[in-house]
């Protein structure tokens, strides 16, 4: 029999309209036995939301290149916002912050990503996006959920 790395397991289909929508996905994959397809560790995937969260109030500290940001940019960010991001983006040297250690209890970063969730209902984003650069308050909502809908798709029950 393979290790659990070798069963082949899908992702979920995930849409989230609304802040209500990930935080009640959050409870019920909480509260009952899962498994991650990738990578991260449930934990891991939330406290790299929650970080992205707080980045969008605090900033991120890194800008992608000039190009990425003035010529490619323009042209995804429509999609980013509106249809679900593509898996495999692998962040670059200079995101380091965004990326979580492991040994993180699942307890606290479900705590930790409810918390910056509260944040996102209460404050207005102000940071730059290091690819979009500066977001209307809606925008950062959508590039939430968009973002949640992609990582949360690693998380299946079992």
């Amino acid at each position: 029999m393979g290790s659990p790395s070798e069963t082949h397991v899908s992702r979920r289909r995930v849409s989230y309209q609304s802040l209500d929508d990930i935080r009640e996905d959050l409870e019920r994959l909480a509260t009952q036995p899962i498994q991650t397809v990738g990578q991260w560790s449930f934990a891991q995937i939330l406290r790299h939301l929650t970080r992205t969260v707080h980045a969008s109030f605090d900033g991120f500290g890194f800008k992608a290149p000039w190009i990425v940001r003035k010529m490619i940019a323009p042209l995804i960010k429509r999609k980013f916002l509106t249809k679900p991001m593509p898996a495999g983006f692998k962040l670059p040297k200079t995101a380091t912050v965004l990326i979580p250690s492991e040994g993180i209890e699942t307890i606290t970063a479900v705590d930790e990503f409810r918390a910056a969730l509260g944040r996102l209902e209460r404050e207005i984003p102000r940071a730059e996006h290091p690819v979009f650069g500066l977001l209307k308050p809606e925008q950062w909502q959508q590039l939430h959920l968009r973002h949640a809908e992609l990582h949360l798709s690693f998380v299946v029950p079992e």
